[in-house]
């Protein structure tokens, strides 16, 4: 394809012209006839590589205005990474069908998967992209990051789509939404989960971490597209704003959302033992269902991703009937509350990927109805990230669990006793609280002293298959898997 064309769809000024065969940000993926991008990063300057990526046969470079580009066509721009995914979008084609997002601090990989079984279950041809990976319509999974790189991204969106795929849900993270890592696609809609302390050590402050999630209705969403908010979060109303302004449709769910016209009010919600029953009203009609998940917040993405379904629905598409006919038969995803092993004791062990403090007081709560003796909750916190989460989750932890036992996470280049150190201190005088350091060693105690009526909660790393020490050049994944070492314990 030429570059004149691609930059043409893409709105783009380009001097010169060339066959494009492909595009690249890592240089050593460079093949005759690619766009390179050159960005700025915190650690990497792309732009030191543009010389080797021409060597290897780039055409084109997109970089800043006073990057040195020689032997090659410089697509100059103050944002080279939004330019670059322009003109990325516009080569990668066909694209799926129907494709939706979904930002939030919690509840990201649950909603867009849970997206993903709905769909599936009404007839179509799904996927879902995020945290864990690419999963494809008969649920085998690809392991990648929350948001890949745009060329992964676009890659992955057009091989689904030769595949047959013709519905996609994907997480938008706050990362990916500032790096314009999910660019160029028309995305039929967009969901907003919530927002709480994370990732303070890439974002200045919450304010600027909304506005990073907010791209997604400011900009990402396509026009005339809908916006699917969690009505039950202090940062819904601001949202609800965001795409107000832009002219999307906002499709309002929750317990405090107006469900007159469009939305899904949740009327009631009750716990029962191995799910809960939700009492929902959409439409002026009532619906109840059989929920086969456990907690407030597990509920609270099943509709949230009913609510992306129906937002986005065809003429011939799923009714509301068949959409909550689906949510009683989701399955569990992989490290949410995902229930690994039930001890000797008959004690049941979760595991769950909550690493925030107010992800953990969701798990802890979500158990909590279930507890008829004591919750035992082992968690720990990453290293070089975040450090001011540290002791609230602490804190909460120790006043919201029996029994608190703090161990290491991913500690990567810190001393893992530091980070242990500043968790144990937000509990203050908590006398339930242990650290015990090996985190084998930690889930290994919790389940030995787990009793009947008790339950366990693993917190922090969920479907991850490694642990992380070191940092740079010296960092090692050691792998590690809570759910594999919870049943090694339990047996």
């Amino acid at each position: 394809m030429k570059l004149s064309t691609l930059s043409q769809r893409a709105g783009l000024t380009v001097s010169g012209d060339a066959d494009v065969t492909g595009f690249a940000i890592d240089n050593r993926k460079v093949a005759p006839g690619t766009v390179f991008g050159a960005f700025q990063g915190s650690t990497v300057n792309g732009e030191d590589f543009i010389p080797a990526a021409i060597k290897d046969g780039a055409i084109a470079v997109v970089a800043r205005p006073a990057a040195k580009v020689e032997g090659a066509i410089h697509i100059a721009d103050a944002d080279p990474r939004r330019a670059f995914a322009k003109l990325a979008a516009q080569f990668f084609t066909p694209t799926p069908r129907t494709v939706v997002a979904v930002t939030g601090t919690n509840g990201k990989t649950s909603t867009v998967e849970m997206t993903r079984q709905i769909w599936r279950m009404c007839g179509n041809s799904a996927a879902s992209i995020g945290t864990l990976g690419v999963t494809t319509p008969d649920a085998s999974v690809s392991t990648g990051l929350t948001t890949p790189d745009i060329v992964t991204f676009l890659s992955n969106m057009t091989g689904l789509a030769r595949e047959g795929v013709t519905h996609v849900a994907y997480e938008a993270s706050s990362h990916g939404l500032s790096q314009y890592r999910n660019e160029g696609l028309q995305v039929a809609a967009g969901a907003f989960t919530n927002l709480s302390r994370d990732h303070l050590d890439y974002h200045a402050d919450m304010e600027a971490y909304f506005a990073a999630k907010m791209r997604l209705f400011d900009e990402v969403v396509s026009d005339g597209g809908s916006a699917v908010i969690w009505m039950d979060d202090p940062r819904s109303g601001a949202a609800c704003e965001h795409a107000k302004r832009r002219g999307l449709r906002v499709f309002e769910v929750g317990e405090q959302a107006d469900a007159a016209d469009y939305g899904i009010r949740l009327l009631e919600r009750t716990p029962t033992e191995l799910g809960q029953v939700l009492k929902l009203s959409f439409m002026g009609e009532q619906y109840k269902v059989s929920l086969p998940l456990i907690g407030a917040y597990q509920a609270a993405n099943a509709l949230v991703a009913a609510g992306l379904v129906l937002a986005t629905a065809e003429e011939a598409g799923p009714g509301a009937k068949e959409v909550f006919d689906a949510l009683s038969r989701l399955q569990p995803v992989r490290g949410r509350l995902e229930r690994a092993a039930i001890n000797r004791a008959g004690a049941p062990v979760y595991v769950d990927y909550a690493h925030t403090p107010d992800a953990l007081e969701a798990a802890i709560f979500a158990l909590r109805p279930h507890v008829k003796g004591r919750l035992i909750t082992v968690f720990g916190a990453g290293g070089d990230r975040d450090t001011g989460k540290r002791a609230p989750m602490g804190e909460i932890v120790s006043a919201h669990s029996d029994v608190a036992i703090v161990t290491d996470d991913n500690p990567r280049g810190e001393d893992p006793a530091d980070i242990r150190a500043a968790i144990v201190a937000g509990a203050g005088d908590a006398d339930n609280i242990t650290e015990i350091a090996g985190r084998r060693d930690a889930i290994a105690a919790a389940i030995k002293q787990a009793g009947r009526g008790d339950i366990v909660l693993l917190a922090g790393k969920g479907h991850e298959q490694g642990q992380i020490i070191g940092r740079g050049e010296n960092a090692r994944v050691h792998p590690f898997d809570d759910v594999t070492v919870a049943r090694e314990c339990a047996a």
